[in-house]
């Protein structure tokens, strides 16, 4: 069958600490330790699939007891991945600390996401794909690749600029239909964008700006639709002649780790399911992102199509 979403990167083992309060600089605490299956990749890819789009993941794994992991829990979650395994290299790994309230601080060594090169991408999925999912935790020039081959094959191309780092070139955002990032990622880009004009621009400032200006700045990315990412506050669309701001659902968030992921992979599942809506696809992004908070983890928190479907008619008929 084929994938309708395609999602190109990053696998990443996950050692979660859970935690009552984060520690202090040169503090000890006492925590309860999960392992799961993450990475942005593979988490959104987990999210699209469980929400009922036809999706494959490719990247990159370790000859590794981790990879080994990656490889059974994509079988056990019936997730379609094509995991490229380098040998010379270790599956990446990542210490996640998350509070009493759901917050979460995040440490991550890329590993083998790095050795993801232009010649271990198969072309054929990307072609036959309606939607394509790129972040920003595999080597860039591959994932630019990606975009590109996609975009140019009539593909639907997402970035989520997650994490930002030094190597994230603004010259990929001429691949990108959709752009996700989230508040600090969307501060970062403003500053590092020369079409802008706005500097030393902060995190602090965002909430106060009026959706008009909000909506001027994701203009200036030349991108032709732009998502922000607001938390508890949703997310605001962007697109060249309209924009508003789409309501999330208020639930009691345990763990946010991975809430992003949940928005990315509802979102290209629901582009597929609306037929490529941006708004109905956001709204259905922001329920998988609600559900996917009341439950640790990250991938293992992701819900499925008939959760989903549960959870916004019972918001619908409130």
């Amino acid at each position: 069958m084929r994938a309708h979403v395609v999602i190109v990167g990053s696998y990443v083992q996950d050692l979660s600490f859970f935690v009552r309060e984060f520690p202090r600089p040169g503090e000890c605490v006492l925590a309860d330790l999960r392992a799961g299956a993450g990475g942005k990749g593979f988490n959104q890819a987990v999210a699209a699939t469980l929400a009922g789009a036809p999706t494959l993941f490719i990247g990159a794994i370790g000859h590794d007891a981790a990879g080994s992991h990656a490889k059974e829990f994509a079988r056990a979650h019936r997730v379609r991945a094509d995991f490229i395994v380098k040998k010379k290299e270790p599956t990446g790994a990542a210490a996640v600390a998350v509070n009493a309230a759901g917050q979460n601080q995040i440490m991550v060594a890329f590993g083998a996401n790095l050795a993801l090169h232009v010649r271990d991408v198969p072309l054929q999925p990307l072609t036959a794909a309606d939607v394509v999912v790129c972040q920003a935790e595999c080597d860039m020039k591959t994932t630019a690749h990606v975009l590109r081959h996609a975009r140019r094959n009539g593909a639907v191309t997402v970035f989520n600029p997650a994490p930002m780092h030094a190597k994230v070139d603004l010259a990929i955002l001429r691949h990108v239909e959709v752009l996700i990032p989230n508040e600090s990622e969307f501060v970062a880009l403003v500053n590092r964008s020369p079409r802008s004009g706005v500097k030393n621009f902060t995190a602090e400032a965002l909430p106060r700006l009026a959706p008009d200006r909000l909506h001027s700045l994701c203009r200036t990315f030349n991108v032709p639709i732009v998502i922000v990412t607001l938390g508890s506050r949703g997310c605001f669309i962007s697109q060249p002649d309209v924009y508003a701001r789409v309501q999330a659902h208020e639930v009691d968030a345990v763990d946010t780790t991975g809430a992003g992921d949940a928005f990315v992979g509802g979102f290209a599942a629901g582009l597929v399911k609306f037929k490529k809506n941006v708004f109905e696809a956001a709204h259905f992004a922001n329920a998988v992102a609600a559900l996917a908070v009341t439950q640790h983890g990250t991938a293992e928190s992701m819900p499925t199509a008939r959760e989903i479907s549960r959870f916004l008619r019972r918001r619908d008929h409130k």
